[in-house]
């Protein structure tokens, strides 16, 4: 049995330090609980923002594309390549940009088109080209670059070989 007189309690270490540090680990592991949780759901937060700006930055690469569609000239490549905003009344902060059209570095850069002869000896295809577009949310900071392969034609593929 433990002496519980005063004049005994010398010989035994004081209990009160065991207590304050036990509080303080407790609260330690609190704190490091609570900073774990905080950390998951703004995880979430952060993963629904960049899909937003994701999705925002390739509807901008769409509009890009049809663009090009409307704007694309054979004669004049370089006349493609623009950057441009999206909406500026709905959307301000996207924006897209069309690179130049080069032709491709690897295949047959024209492409024979079946059913297009017209006799006298004409063959018809289609030239080929590659353009980068890139869709960009500045409110997201987000960055979508979509290349995509262009077909130009009917063109006349028999006057290139005589």
């Amino acid at each position: 049995m433990l002496p519980t007189d005063s004049k005994h309690r010398q010989y035994f270490p004081s209990e009160r330090g065991f207590a304050m540090v036990a509080a303080i680990m407790a609260c330690l592991i609190l704190l490091a609980i609570g900073m774990l949780v905080i950390h998951l759901s703004t995880g979430d937060l952060r993963t629904s923002a960049m899909t937003v700006g994701d999705k925002k930055a390739l509807a901008a690469v769409e509009t890009g594309i049809h663009r090009l569609m409307q704007t694309f000239d054979p004669e004049n490549l370089s006349a493609t390549t623009s950057s441009t905003q999206v909406d500026s009344s709905n959307d301000p902060n996207s924006f897209y940009s069309i690179g130049a059209a080069v032709s491709p570095t690897s295949g047959p850069s024209i492409i024979p088109m079946a059913g297009f002869a017209i006799g006298g000896g004409q063959q018809w295809g289609q030239a080929r080209f590659n353009v980068d577009i890139t869709g960009r949310n500045t409110t997201y900071n987000s960055t979508v670059t979509v290349g995509i392969g262009l077909g130009y034609g009917p063109v006349e593929i028999s006057l290139m070989h005589r």
